[in-house]
């Protein structure tokens, strides 16, 4: 062994003299720790990021409606006679959603939501309430117009149209969802030949 070596070796056991071997655990030891205010922050900022990017209802320019038009949509597929019980208001309303006075955000947000979490359920029937909007800004039914658009972007909807006077008229809709897999299933069981 070279002089430097031995020297070196020397310098690093007297540095090391008084330190003391850790013990041995049989176990791990984590330290529980709460989150910063910053790393909180952040985490409700990617949330909400990671939220409006599972909403795929559309924020781009929608074609405007006329306050008065009455709307109407229907997927094919879907039996005419089922249609015409829809526009009369013939099924039991399930669920109502009111999107008058909420931000365009908030809206669109709660109706994505709402039409998620009411399939899930088994709702099959939701009235929503988008309001007339004669003075709203940018343009005159802009809540009713992309309410228009939503529904149509969304796969759950079957279809739906302008409400009776009575349960709001211009200013509502009734909407008609897919039955969820579970009642698919209850559905196919109950019809199927013997």
């Amino acid at each position: 062994m070279s002089k430097e070596n031995s020297v070196e070796k020397s310098t690093f056991l007297d540095a090391m003299q008084d330190v003391k071997p850790l013990p041995k655990l049989d176990k791990v030891v984590t330290l529980k720790t709460k989150p910063t205010l910053a790393q909180s922050l952040k985490r409700e900022a990617l949330q909400r990021e990671m939220n409006l990017k599972q909403n795929y209802l559309s924020v781009e320019q929608v074609e405007p409606i006329d306050p008065y038009d009455y709307l109407s949509y229907k997927k094919s597929g879907v039996q005419d006679g089922v249609f015409k019980n829809l526009r009369l208001g013939k099924y039991r309303i399930d669920f109502t959603l009111n999107l008058q006075q909420h931000k365009f955000e908030q809206a669109r947000q709660a109706l994505f939501d709402t039409v998620n979490q009411a399939q899930q359920k088994g709702v099959r029937t939701l009235l929503i309430k988008h309001g007339i909007g004669l003075k709203s800004k940018p343009f005159p039914a802009h809540m009713k117009s992309y309410v228009y658009k939503w529904l149509q972007q969304m796969p759950q909807i079957l279809a739906f149209h302008t409400a009776l006077h009575q349960h709001g008229g211009l200013a509502s809709l009734y909407v008609l969802l897919k039955k969820n897999e579970h009642d698919k299933a209850n559905n196919r069981e109950l019809h199927r030949k013997k």
